[in-house]
């Protein structure tokens, strides 16, 4: 009886024992749970901080450029920021790239902000295009914008066009301006003379004359300007900015962005297209050296890369198709120089119109196409003119060797009788068309086989 209760007791504790780790357990967890915080204190958290995202154009406007810009547009719309910052800093660059972005920005679920800064920045020819169609136009003390005539750049310099193509290209600008200045609530007759006139801003007469909004010393002082502000969209639709607790964001290029907008400029873009036809040109010219071949074919693929996105002028690859084969020309006829004059203008030609750009400059510099055209026709035609001299060169292997090599009669040869030479101490059966005594030299006109041809080496040279 004892023992069976004891038994029992034993139970009785570790059922106890078992309760209280499971009472502990209990308390641990709801202890823990009281000391979260809980989710909508960190919502609200979360909303009083304001998200900005940072992009930038500090360069040349380009096919690359846009197309980081318009994923960051879209990077901000799904974090749902609260404004989208742009500082620019640009010479201008590609009217193609440049209609992109703005399609974007107007386009954008985010208020976008275009700060021209830092102090000394320019907002120039394609810049201006932008300024004016964000939603928030904003520039820095001792920055300028405007000078946005379109222009037809090659190299680097204005080309001259006749009056009505000017007027054409000028009215296309203008009302492409138009359609977004007028509600932005810009001043479309002010703005209109940066393209009729070539005019340039301060951002003192920009403000004044009613193109931008704000004159900010910072991106800081931009957004406590910011705060509180209420801004029309280009829908229509009102919104009113809170900045009060801003938290920027940099939205940078991808390291394939990186690379590729080195390769998109029209300068490497040129340089690589050059660079692989001559790789290629060199592998087909001297076979078996392989690294020319291998290095063209990499520079060519990136170059037609780099086609797809630029707009390529197709008259200027036929300029330099041309003058590859006036270079060839050059090095198979005597021309006095003639058709390498030809080739290197044709080249540089080609090279100057590669690029086509309408609103705004952009295309291969002067400079670039001079520094790759020179070298590039000196290659050439150094290179054909060697694969046409070794063409002349004796045969110094093979049977095609024996071909003129001179042998000493070991037997009489005639023309009956078959006899034996010996060439290079070698013994060969040989016939001939004269009878030639032994210890006579000959020379060799024939392989056929085990079988050589021969002449005596005294008679005038004959071919069979």
């Amino acid at each position: 009886m004892r023992r069976t209760t004891r038994i029992r007791t034993r139970a009785h504790l570790q059922n106890w024992a078992g309760a209280r780790l499971i009472i502990v357990i209990a308390c641990a967890l709801i202890a823990s749970l009281c000391l979260l915080p809980s989710p909508s204190h960190a919502d609200k958290t979360t909303s009083a901080q304001q998200t900005i995202l940072h992009l930038k154009i500090d360069a040349e406007i380009e096919p690359i450029l846009a197309t980081y810009l318009d994923e960051g547009i879209d990077e901000a719309a799904r974090r749902n920021a609260s404004l989208i910052l742009i500082t620019m800093d640009t010479p201008g660059g590609l009217s193609s790239s440049m209609e992109n972005i703005v399609q974007h920005i107007l386009n954008s679920k985010v208020p976008v902000a275009v700060y021209v800064s830092p102090t000394g920045s320019r907002a120039a020819s394609a810049g201006f295009y932008i300024l004016l169609s964000a939603d928030i136009a904003a520039m820095a003390p001792g920055t300028h914008t405007g000078a946005a005539s379109p222009v037809m750049i090659v190299g680097g310099y204005a080309m001259a066009i006749d009056e009505t193509m000017r007027k054409k290209i000028n009215n296309d600008a203008l009302a492409f301006l138009r359609s977004y200045a007028d509600k932005r609530n810009r001043n479309p007759v002010l703005a209109a003379t940066a393209i009729t006139d070539a005019k340039a801003f301060t951002e003192k007469e920009a403000l004044d004359g009613k193109m931008i909004d704000v004159v900010a010393s910072s991106e800081d002082d931009l957004l406590r300007q910011l705060n509180g502000r209420e801004i029309t969209r280009f829908d229509g639709t009102k919104v009113t900015l809170a900045l009060s607790n801003p938290s920027r964001t940099d939205f940078e290029l991808s390291p394939r962005q990186k690379f590729l907008s080195r390769i998109v400029a029209p300068d490497m873009f040129f340089f690589l297209l050059i660079v692989g036809v001559l790789g290629l040109y060199t592998e087909f010219t001297h076979p078996g050296m392989i690294a020319p071949g291998v290095a063209g074919g990499i520079c060519l693929v990136l170059a037609l890369y780099a086609m797809q996105i630029l707009p390529v002028n197709i008259a200027g690859i036929f300029l330099i198709l041309l003058a590859l084969a006036l270079f060839v020309l050059e090095a198979k006829f005597t021309s006095h120089g003639v058709l390498a004059v030809g080739g290197i203008v044709s080249m540089l030609l080609g090279a100057l119109f590669l690029i086509r750009s309408p609103f705004t400059a952009g295309g291969v510099s002067l400079g670039t196409a001079v520094g790759v055209t020179l070298p590039f026709a000196v290659l050439t035609i150094l290179l054909m003119r060697l694969v046409l001299r070794s063409r002349k060169w004796k045969q110094t292997t093979g049977r095609e060797e024996m071909i003129g090599a001179e042998g000493i009669v070991i037997e009489p040869v005639s023309n009956e009788n078959d006899g034996m030479i010996r060439v290079h101490g070698e013994l060969w059966r040989a016939t001939s068309t004269q009878p030639v005594a032994q210890g006579k030299s000959v020379r060799v006109l024939k392989i056929d086989g085990l079988k050589l041809y021969v002449e005596p080496s005294d008679s005038p040279a004959s071919a069979m």
